[in-house]
This record gives C-alpha cells, structure tokens and sequence, in this order.
C-alpha cells in the first residue's frame, strides 16, 4: 500500500516539476493584478463560471496577472472564501 502512494506521489511531482507558465500570462507591470485581485477573483469564482457560460466577455481568471501572488490569492478565494475548506471540514455525524 505505501509502495503504491509512494509511487503516485512522486509521479505527481515528476509531472509538476514540469509546470511553466506562459511568459505572456506574467506581467511585471504595477498595473497587472496581484495577490488581491487573486483573492477576489478566487471568491467570485463560481458567479464568473456560470456567467462566463453565456457571455464570452467574462472570464475568471485575470491574463496578464502578477504570477505566483495572483494565483495564490486565487487559491485562498476559492478554498477559503469560497466555502471549499468550510464544508470539506464538516463532520458527516
């Protein structure tokens, strides 16, 4: 059984170790979204999903953003903010 989680782990690492993000998508300027935008973009995710299904102007993710900020502010929106870790902690009795 370790053997087995031992393997998937590290071939998820392998795999992301080979994550890059497009140039394009990082911008240095001041302007470019940053740790906030993220947060914010993060906690009205799934109101920008569904609106995104009908109006092709709505996206939910900021390109050019600030880089590894932005998307950390995203993360916490959507797991914090968003009610992901509220309801993945509740107890089921």
């Amino acid at each position: 059984m370790f053997q087995r989680i031992a393997i998937t782990v590290g071939l998820a690492v392998l795999l992301s170790a080979c994550a890059n993000q497009i140039d394009a998508g990082v911008s240095a300027e001041a302007s470019a979204p940053g740790f906030w935008w993220g947060l914010w973009h993060g906690f009205v995710f799934p109101f920008a999903w569904i609106g995104s299904l009908f109006d092709p102007n709505i996206a939910v993710y900021a390109v050019p953003n600030s880089g590894g900020w932005y998307d950390f502010g995203f993360f916490l929106g959507i797991t914090v903010l968003g009610g992901g870790s509220f309801f993945g902690s509740k107890s089921r009795g």
